[in-house]
């Protein structure tokens, strides 16, 4: 069983994981004239990471409402 402050506290780390992975030097690493499925690089790891915080965050507050 976890508590509500832990759940909390993973939160907020996910949090600044995506204020860090949406910040302008990692994003420029992506801008690069490559293609993905047809798509540019910088499309296809913003939206990844957008899915992989969304999946995240609903993981943790699923554990933490056990």
């Amino acid at each position: 069983m976890m508590r509500k402050g832990l759940a909390g506290q993973r939160l907020v780390a996910v949090f600044l994981v995506g204020v860090l992975l949406f910040n302008f030097p990692l994003m420029s690493l992506f801008d690069r004239p490559v293609l993905v499925f047809g798509l540019p690089l910088l499309h296809v790891s913003l939206f990844v990471a957008w899915a992989g915080l969304i999946v995240l965050m609903g993981w943790i507050a699923e554990r933490g409402s056990r």
